[in-house]
């Protein structure tokens, strides 16, 4: 019976492992501004993204204000399948599909009407306290843009 129980309780101790390990991204992340670059323009104000574990997956809380001083913000759950998911509140897409590289680095698609605007690649750092998000797309406006925003965990 003791047996039993080391046994179940290693087994529960690698599973919480496995998940930790796959959801290196959750926690609260701020804004980094200093290491942060926006080609062309302008850079947000202020920005915190929530992550939260979701099933096999995650849900995503963005909210900030953007360098024209407008608030922003909008949520979105997705697994790591590479299937598209609704984006709830961003003008910009209405889905994002996210698959993973490895424990530290995934890679997104979003889509507006089913036409690609961004790929978006996300690393949490081997110590876990920063992120880097690299996007590359269009705006709405059909010109080129390629982002590289910071993140400290909070």
């Amino acid at each position: 019976m003791r047996r039993s129980l080391v046994i179940l309780a290693l087994a529960a101790l690698a599973v919480s492992s496995t998940l930790l390990a796959a959801n290196t991204s959750v926690g609260t992340w701020k804004y980094n501004a200093a290491k942060s670059k926006f080609d062309p323009g302008p850079p947000y104000k202020s920005r915190t993204v929530k992550v939260e574990a979701h099933g096999e997956g995650i849900e995503v809380t963005v909210d900030g204000v953007s360098g024209d001083g407008s608030k922003h913000g909008y949520t979105y759950t997705a697994n790591y399948d590479g299937k598209d998911n609704p984006i709830t509140g961003n003008p910009m897409a209405d889905t994002i599909a996210y698959k993973r590289i490895d424990d530290n680095t995934v890679e997104a698609t979003t889509k507006k009407g089913g036409k690609v605007v961004a790929t978006v690649r996300i690393v949490v750092a081997k110590d876990g306290k920063s992120m880097t998000v690299t996007v590359k797309g269009k705006n709405a406006k059909g010109e080129a843009f390629s982002d590289v925003v910071a993140y400290d965990r909070q």
